[in-house]
């Protein structure tokens, strides 16, 4: 193994070690008989990929987030701590509890209430929407510093974060948008840059097992949705008529009533594509380091954490490499998209000699 990979590895299982154990979900816990309660591996891995209306920090802390709920008698406002440990809490219009991720309304008995749930709309900023406003918040952050960086430092060399961030913002603008789009990248260029650190970045946030990470944004279907529903609307409305003439007027002309329904359900796998290749490759990764942790507490012995963590360490640093690939494919494959719809059409011209 060489150093570079070899400190690669120290710094994943720094990570690993520092929040395997500070996730109140692995943690033993005892019944109110006293008997100990049996570790459920699925509710452990649900818990992590999916959503949630507070965000753990180190151990049983976790950071409230707020909850807002459009109801048919008004807004309401509290915080998620209120709703911890399966409490009723009572508000302006509706007394609430969370019946799993959702929260729901309840009578006086404390039952859900069916009727008066449907007409509760969850507008809260849950774990994800927070990681997001952080990731935007970070982005910002770094980009308008390089920016300001280009305009103090013309003509000078890169120095600081700059330095860091030009051979990324060069790689992007040189080995992705100009082979695929050609001349007209730069249109483009903000949105490429803009999709491949905000995956990139929230990729490796969604690694660190503890507070500020410890979520799965990239591996949330809602979000690679929204992302390949933006290069959807991207690719066709910038399509020009050639690329329309090649959807709907097939050549040869007899392929007319194969072609067209072939070209039109491609328009919509395209996206699609891109939309599950992210989800599932983030989120399997998260299942399956966690299904390796999950070993130690199912055997309930220190003689299976040596091979479960040995094999952890090295997917977490395979995960490295994943965070890095799935953001570089998922901007390749949209500027390649882009690419045959904005690529201009092309007349051979053959000459006798």
């Amino acid at each position: 193994m060489n150093s570079k990979l070899f400190r690669i590895s120290l710094i994943s299982a720094f990570f690993l070690f520092a929040g395997l154990f500070s996730n109140p979900a692995f943690s033993q816990e005892k019944a109110s008989e006293g008997k100990e309660k049996k570790f459920e591996p699925k509710e452990v891995i649900l818990e992590h990929i999916g959503d949630s209306h507070s965000w753990p920090v180190f151990g049983e802390h976790t950071l409230p987030l707020p909850v807002i709920l459009y109801t048919d008698k008004g807004i309401e406002t509290f915080s998620s701590k209120k709703l911890d440990e399966g409490k009723v809490y009572t508000g302006l219009y509706h007394s609430y509890k969370l019946d799993g991720k959702k929260i729901r309304a309840v009578d006086a008995s404390g039952n859900i209430d069916e009727a008066a749930s449907k007409k509760v709309l969850d507008f809260s900023i849950t774990r994800n929407v927070a990681s997001m406003f952080m990731a935007v918040t970070i982005l910002l952050v770094v980009f308008l510093s390089v920016a300001s960086a280009y305009k103090k430092r013309a003509g000078k060399a890169p120095k600081g974060l700059q330095s860091f961030m030009e051979p990324l913002i060069l790689f992007v603008r040189d080995d992705i948008a100009l082979p695929n789009i050609g001349v007209k990248y730069a249109r483009f260029m903000p949105l490429l840059l803009t999709i491949f650190f905000f995956i990139l970045l929230n990729n490796l946030f969604g690694m660190v097992p503890f507070f500020p990470g410890g979520y799965n944004l990239t591996g949330n279907i809602a979000v690679t949705a929204v992302l390949a529903v933006i290069i959807f609307f991207v690719v066709n409305l910038n399509g020009n008529k050639h690329y329309w003439k090649h959807i709907f007027v097939p050549n040869p002309w007899w392929l007319f009533f194969i072609m067209i329904p072939v070209e039109v359900v491609g328009i919509f796998t395209k996206p699609i594509a891109l939309m599950i290749r992210l989800f599932a490759n983030i989120t399997a990764g998260h299942i399956l380091i966690l299904s390796l942790i999950s070993l130690i507490f199912i055997f309930k012995t220190l003689w299976v954490s040596p091979v479960s963590i040995v094999f952890v360490v090295f997917m977490d640093t395979i995960e490295l490499l994943v965070a890095f690939l799935q953001a570089y494919i998922f901007t390749l494959l949209s500027a390649l998209f882009i690419g045959m719809a904005t690529e201009e059409h092309h007349t051979e011209h053959s000459e006798v000699l």
